[in-house]
């Protein structure tokens, strides 16, 4: 069976490693990407600048978003990613501290699959990524790339 990736776009060092903490808790994946900002988020999906080489044929399990990101900001990797047939049905959460209104309807009309605002304790963090985790890495099906 292939290693299960999670791309995890986050640009706060510290919501960074809480999040590979409450996911490595429940040993949800075997391999988490970071990206510290949305071109990085790119690079590495489509196989550019510091990513260059990489085989873009193997894509991320899931890829949770952070909507505020420097360079490139959440909505616009998500607009790309759904822009292409490669990235298009690669799983999108995202997973943002923002609660307004606008950000949740855009991140839905652009594509994202959920939208997860985080929470502040620790433990209900750990809950959430366990829950994410479940479902999509083991229960959720995505169609295979064109």
């Amino acid at each position: 069976m292939k290693e299960k990736v999670i791309l995890l776009v986050e640009d706060n060092p510290n919501d960074r490693l809480l999040t590979i903490r409450a996911l490595k808790r429940h040993n949800i994946a075997n391999g988490i990407v970071e990206a510290k900002d949305g071109q990085e988020a790119l690079d590495y999906l489509f196989g550019e600048g510091v990513h260059a080489g990489r085989d873009i044929v193997i894509q991320p399990q899931l890829v949770l978003l952070d909507l505020k990101l420097p360079k490139v900001d959440g909505l616009e990797v998500l607009q790309r990613m759904r822009a292409v047939d490669r990235t298009r049905y690669v799983p999108v959460v995202m997973l943002t501290s923002s609660s307004e209104q606008q950000d949740i309807m855009s991140s839905y009309d652009f594509g994202a699959n959920s939208y997860i605002r985080k929470p502040v304790d620790f433990d209900q963090f750990v809950e959430a990524a366990r829950q994410l985790g479940l479902y999509w890495l083991v229960l959720n099906e995505v169609p295979n790339a064109k």
